[in-house]
């Protein structure tokens, strides 16, 4: 079974990759015009989310000098800890709705410290892969199209991510405890 998972994850991109163009070819697509299209579109929209991504970065740096994040960290640390669960990972079920390079630059860390086969390895990655950037997708699709009233969308896409990171922790728990 692991070398098959193993097979699918070599050949999907490149699978991926060449049955996109194939597939637009066979439907009369002008494969390239539209890509330089899309190109053109995705310049002005990196243009016109850049004061949306500087809000964001900026909200995330005083969270995390204010010690805020810590504060919240230890609050939670004996709960997790309680339920079996390395206190390690927590900082990054936090990070992980804020910021995609700090948490994957914290995921990095642990790596690096306790190994990718620890368990602390293992639920690292796991909540990389079962969570998402939240607010910074909200920040840069919602500023891109002038959404300006997204208080929903925060609210179920801040519930995913707490749903991803507890069914990350009890799957490794599960499969690796």
């Amino acid at each position: 079974m692991l070398t098959f998972i193993n097979w699918i994850s070599v050949w999907a991109i490149p699978v991926i990759i060449a049955f996109v163009p194939l597939y637009a070819f066979t439907k009369k697509v002008p494969v390239y015009e539209s890509f330089v299209d899309g190109a053109k579109d995705g310049f002005s929209t990196a243009i016109s989310i850049i004061p949306h991504l500087v809000g964001m970065m900026v909200a995330i740096s005083v969270f995390r000098a204010s010690g805020a994040l810590d504060f919240v960290i230890s609050l939670f640390t004996p709960l997790v800890s309680w339920m079996g669960v390395p206190g390690e990972v927590l900082p990054l079920g936090i990070l992980r709705p804020l910021t995609g390079t700090g948490s994957l630059a914290f995921t990095t860390d642990l790596i690096k410290t306790h190994g990718p086969d620890s368990m602390i390895g293992r639920m690292a990655s796991t909540i990389q892969g079962s969570t998402d950037t939240t607010l910074y997708v909200l920040t840069v699709y919602f500023g891109a199209v002038g959404i300006r009233n997204g208080r929903y969308a925060l609210k179920v896409g801040l519930f995913s991510d707490v749903v991803g990171f507890i069914a990350a922790l009890a799957i490794c728990l599960l499969v690796f405890g």
